[in-house]
């Protein structure tokens, strides 16, 4: 859905080849840097993996997001930086490289990232982003790839060995979450554009969001120009407050998720989608996940899987009932409530496992 294999296949091939241009270029510092850059990547993409527990994304979305900022978001700030930095005439060369690095590059780069975001909103693809965390997850992903392929771009243009070690630990040490953290900014933006019905107020939440991105791409950038101290003064009092902020704000997003699928589990009981029993465990990602236990010790890894499945399709009804009891019902929404009904009730119908349940309850916390 919204991802084709083939545009998957076409935008591995775009970084596979950049990578195989910086091997031919530096085989050991691209080798380092490959390593290193993907061993970082691979915890940032778990903890937003970890955050997208109570509605996972479909994982061909989610590589579509990884892929789009290590392939098309590099491409479009490559060229478009070379091509603005040749437009910038100044005579003192440490001006034009703050403005390149500190202007040019926080706006393009978080243009490109954020476009993939307003792809999101578009088609069936606009069903994907049910709340705060699904945004913060894609912007995330975004994030990460293009931070993988930066990374390996940065450290693998080292003039030697040591030089590479020392690029990678200030780029994989200090700021592994940096672009996925600047993305968030946009993917707040997207999220309170979605839950706007004029199209000025749309734009601009988008507007703003990306200048919030900007904003905190250029300070980080700009401080690295400026000198150690003031790199690390920026990174203690700015960056480390907004990305534990960040975190806090994902937290309480997810919280949200488990509230609103809990209010509507009533509703599902009265229309016979959900049995009583079945909705003292289905309101949890605690009281959920001991069912699966339970589901996995009598039918094994398929009756868990049919479980989870059912699950997950019930929080997607809980998502579509709840944007029709905040105002946005239309006649497309009140269309997607009825094929999310349906596919509960298929769902349902295609677990057995769930008999088994019929008695099950979740242990008090």
């Amino acid at each position: 859905m919204g991802a084709p294999l083939l545009v998957l296949i076409l935008l591995g091939t775009v970084a596979g080849l950049i990578v195989i241009a910086l091997t031919a270029i530096n085989p050991v510092g691209t080798a380092i840097a490959f390593v290193l850059s993907s061993l970082a990547m691979a915890v940032v993409v778990l903890s937003y993996i970890w955050l997208d527990r109570w509605e996972p994304e479909p994982p061909r979305l989610l590589v579509f997001a990884f892929l789009w900022g290590a392939s098309v978001a590099v491409v479009i700030s490559v060229i478009l930086g070379l091509w603005i930095e040749s437009l910038i005439v100044s005579g003192d060369d440490s001006e034009t490289s703050w403005v390149s690095v500190a202007v040019a590059a926080p706006v393009i780069e978080e243009a490109a990232k954020g476009l993939f975001l307003l792809v999101m909103c578009t088609g069936r693809r606009r069903r994907e982003l049910n709340s705060l965390t699904d945004c913060l997850v894609y912007a995330g992903f975004v994030g990460a790839g293009f931070a993988w392929l930066e990374d390996i771009l940065y450290i693998s243009g080292g003039g030697s060995v040591g030089e590479s070690l020392l690029t990678a630990g200030i780029r994989l040490i200090l700021g592994p979450f940096a672009h996925s953290l600047f993305t968030t900014a946009f993917a707040l933006g997207v999220y309170f554009a979605l839950h706007r019905r004029g199209t000025l107020a749309k734009v601009g939440c988008v507007l703003a969001g990306y200048l919030g991105a900007v904003l905190m791409h250029g300070l980080w950038n700009g401080s690295s120009v400026l000198g150690p101290e003031v790199y690390l003064g920026v990174y203690v009092l700015w960056m480390m407050p907004v990305f534990a902020l960040a975190i806090v704000l994902a937290v309480q997003s997810r919280r949200r998720e488990q509230r609103i699928v809990a209010e509507k589990l009533p509703g599902m009981v009265a229309a016979g989608l959900v049995t009583p029993n079945e909705a003292t465990w289905l309101g949890s990602l605690a009281t959920r996940n001991h069912a699966l236990a339970a589901a996995a010790q009598v039918g094994g890894k398929p009756a868990r899987k049919a479980v989870y499945e059912f699950a997950a399709q019930v929080v997607e009804l809980a998502f579509v009932r709840d944007r029709i009891d905040r105002g946005f019902g239309d006649e497309r929404v009140y269309a997607m409530q009825t094929e999310e009904a349906y596919a509960v009730h298929a769902a349902r119908a295609a677990t057995p496992a769930l008999q088994s349940l019929a008695h099950f309850r979740a242990p008090l916390r």
